[in-house]
């Protein structure tokens, strides 16, 4: 059998640790945090790990973590990876294009299609993203997928006006 875990005491009782992992949102910190609650209790950490269904090493880990850097250190860390293909700044002004709508004349459409933000990106701000990568950076500006409705190019304005104000069949 392994050695006890041996976690710091003034954090929190096992009760309420085990409480808070019921309320936790993250998944993995909940899972860690029933996996320590064994800690203070004398249970060995195979049997902690057991009970949490994780390795037998990830009760130690979350403990370590635990212990240095409070309940924050049993949320995961953020994970390196490839930097964003535009800058905030950049993010900011294309929500701004995206809320603004299309422009017909510049953008040639009235639709927002993913080769149309993309034409609008390499035009302003001369970085050349693929049309099959905008709809990931358009999620991570929380922008829905839903695009606009199109309209017809050669619609005629004054017809539509006199249609308003004479009224409709269908009202």
């Amino acid at each position: 059998m392994g050695a006890a875990l041996e976690i710091r005491t003034d954090l929190a009782s096992p009760a309420w640790l085990r409480r808070l992992a019921r309320r936790e949102r993250n998944p993995r910190a909940a899972s860690r945090m029933p996996a320590i609650a064994g800690a203070p209790e004398g249970m060995s950490r195979a049997e902690a790990a057991r009970l949490a269904g994780m390795e037998r090493q990830a009760p130690r880990d979350a403990v370590v973590r635990c212990d240095g850097e409070g309940l924050d250190g049993l949320r995961d860390r953020p994970k390196a990876g490839r930097a964003p293909v535009l800058a905030e700044a950049e993010q900011a002004s294309l929500l701004n294009a995206v809320f603004r709508g299309p422009d017909r004349a510049e953008d040639g459409g009235s639709g927002r299609t993913p080769p149309m933000p993309c034409r609008w990106i390499e035009r302003r701000l001369g970085k050349r993203p693929r049309p099959a990568s905008l709809p990931r950076v358009l999620r991570r500006l929380e922008l829905p997928r839903q695009k606009t409705r199109p309209l017809h190019p050669p619609a005629d304005e004054t017809a539509k006006a006199a249609l308003a104000e004479g009224g409709s069949a269908t009202r």
